[in-house]
């Protein structure tokens, strides 16, 4: 009875009676009738006969009492109990749970609770360079503090004053800037929220009062401008212009700019074209600059004009924003009858294909009218989306494929080896000497069909033994009489309860193997194996890469090397050993605007998807003449 181990095995025995359910819970009155000391006990069981006799008896009771942390180990002593309805108390007689327990579900059909957190186990159902994927995989790690609605609603009152509903006269704003006792100005503070929401004839009377208490500075005034703006108060406009223009001799770039944007929209907008000639002289207007005017031109059915912008912007290396894009396929559909109009329309599209341009619902819907638009030639557009294979699910059309051509890709081989790999890229860590020794070892074998990461496959996929899910990777693919190389760490040579030795025994026999220092950057060594290869050997990491991407020299480059990625990187997104590995869908096609002359297939960004700067659209605006069907 008095065996250190007796409160295990009575706590086992008490949890073993609750599955099976012979014992119901009581109130501590009813099965105890007298107080025992700081001890672990049932909170208040109804037991079997047999030990309802024994404990009433107090003969377990001495054993297990006030020092359970000596018999107990800690891990049991903090959680096991709770799990049976058992808690450690000292002198009060009420049953309480610690604070962070959480009661599990009481009714009868109720489930075990499901952990949530471990994402090795879900699953992906596209690419990891589709759109909206980087969403997913950060929604499944984290979750978020939630904003309360009244937060959302109202959001934060520091700083802010009640702005009146109304015009003020004089005295009355006298009266509220005596309760201003900030240290930013009364007025300033004041046309900050007119601006957001605010009546321009509030506005106005806060001028009023301004100049009788000293004179409206600059910042005022140029506020004052953006809620003109932004409320198309197109006389206030000419107003202010008039005032500023004769107070000051020159503007800085946001009045310029907000200028341009209030005239654009005018009977006056060919001063908008005035204003940005002037700004020229001192600074590199905006593409925002360039494209107010383009539309004001457009507004006004000055289609060259609106095209020289055009055409000078790109020459400035200035990308068109999507709305200029629309507002010139929008005017497309109306001038449809001016054939450069739709040469030039042509050209925009060649130009999305070949900057990766990728357009909104908004201006998808502008291009698929315009197109439906054109005289004589019958086009019919519809959304669709593409098969794994590369064929349109609309139009059966096979897509570009996403292989770079042998010019390509002996072009970015070129660059990866001299600015990646043995250039400055500064996310590499390595020596000349292990480098040297990489490349000799690369050069004594065969081409590889597959280049693994080793020890980002069996990091990233879940808290088990690393080297196991390894192994099983590449016993997986060494089934299918692939050559494989598996890059490493010297660390995982070390025997652990993460690297086993006999695992990476076995993957040494299925596998060539490379071992770098452990300070070392390994990918610069998985993109040489890779490349080094040829065109079909693919590789397998989790990493997207973006660090020696962005060390590129140029937008083109680092295009190809963005396709040539796609189409090369295999991705695990999950790990479970009771089940087969699988591997994400490497993509077949080219996710660009591309042509058949007969057929356009332009993919597009969903409005309500968030999509980041390395993943690609999955849906498709597909376009067909309709006397020419695929």
């Amino acid at each position: 009875l008095f065996s250190p181990f007796l409160p295990i095995y009575f706590c086992i025995i008490l949890y073993k009676l609750k599955r099976e359910g012979r014992f119901r819970r009581q109130s501590l009155e009813e099965v105890f009738q007298k107080p025992f000391g700081s001890m672990m006990f049932l909170s208040a069981f109804k037991v079997p006969p047999v030990l309802w006799t024994v404990m009433k008896n107090g003969l377990l009771f001495p054993a297990i009492g006030c020092h359970l942390p000596v018999f107990f180990p800690f891990q049991f002593h903090r959680s096991y109990p709770y799990n049976l309805g058992c808690f450690h108390f000292s002198i009060s007689s009420k049953i309480t749970a610690p604070e962070d327990y959480q009661k599990p579900p009481a009714t009868k059909d109720a489930k075990p609770i499901k952990k949530e957190g471990r994402t090795h186990n879900r699953t992906f159902p596209f690419s990891v360079f589709s759109a909206g994927a980087a969403k997913r995989r950060s929604e499944f790690k984290r979750k978020g503090p939630e904003e309360t609605e009244d937060s959302l609603e109202h959001g934060s009152k520091r700083g802010t004053i009640e702005v009146p509903s109304k015009p003020l006269c004089a005295e009355e704003w006298k009266i509220l800037k005596e309760k201003w006792n900030k240290s930013r100005p009364f007025e300033d503070q004041v046309m900050n929220q007119l601006i957001s929401s605010g009546d321009i004839n509030v506005a106005r009377s806060l001028l009023v009062f301004a100049a009788r208490e000293n004179s409206i500075g600059y910042l005022l005034l140029l506020k004052y401008l953006v809620l003109c703006v932004n409320q198309n108060q197109t006389s206030e406009i000419y107003d202010l212009y008039e005032i500023m223009k004769a107070r000051f001799k020159t503007f800085e770039a946001s009045a310029y700019s907000l200028f341009i944007k209030g005239f654009s929209q005018t009977d006056r907008w060919e001063e908008s074209l005035s204003l940005l000639e002037t700004m020229k002289k001192t600074i590199t207007p905006s593409r925002k600059n360039y494209g107010d005017c383009i539309r004001g031109a457009l507004g006004k059915k000055k289609g060259k004009i609106a095209w020289d912008l055009y055409y000078e912007m790109l020459e400035s290396n200035l990308a068109p924003s999507l709305d200029v894009l629309k507002a010139l396929f929008d005017a497309g559909k109306a001038m449809k009858d001016d054939g450069m109009f739709k040469s030039e329309l042509v050209e925009v599209l060649l130009y999305m294909r070949n900057k990766q341009v990728y357009p909104d619902e908004n201006l998808m819907q502008s291009i698929k009218s315009w197109f439906e638009s054109i005289p004589g030639e019958d086009w019919k557009g519809c959304v669709s989306t593409v098969e794994n294979s590369g064929r349109c699910r609309t139009c059966s059309h096979s897509l570009e494929s996403i292989n770079l051509s042998q010019e390509e890709y002996g072009s970015l081989k070129d660059v990866i080896l001299n600015d990646v790999i043995q250039g400055s890229d500064t996310f590499r860590k390595t020596t000349p000497e292990e480098l040297q020794e990489f490349q000799k070892f690369v050069a004594s074998h065969p081409p590889y069909d597959i280049v693994i990461d080793g020890l980002n496959v069996g990091s990233s996929l879940g808290k088990g033994c690393r080297s196991q899910i390894l192994l099983d990777v590449v016993s997986f693919l060494a089934q299918q009489n692939l050559r494989l190389l598996v890059l490493g760490r010297k660390h995982m040579l070390k025997p652990s309860n993460l690297w086993r030795k006999q695992d990476m025994a076995l993957i040494k026999k299925k596998a060539n193997c490379f071992f770098t220092e452990n300070i070392s950057e390994d990918d610069p060594f998985l993109l040489y194996a890779t490349l080094n290869s040829g065109s079909h050997c693919r590789f397998i990491t989790r990493d997207l890469l973006r660090d020696h991407k962005a060390c590129l020299p140029d937008a083109q480059t680092q295009r190809l090397f963005f396709k040539w990625q796609r189409g090369h990187q295999m991705v695990l997104p999950c790990y479970n050993p009771r089940k087969p590995i699988t591997f994400q869908p490497v993509l077949s096609y080219d996710t660009i605007v591309q042509t058949t002359g007969d057929t356009w297939h332009i993919p597009y960004d969903m409005d309500n998807l968030e999509r980041a700067s390395y993943e690609v659209p999955r849906n498709w605006l597909c376009l067909q003449r309709q006397d020419h069907n695929v």
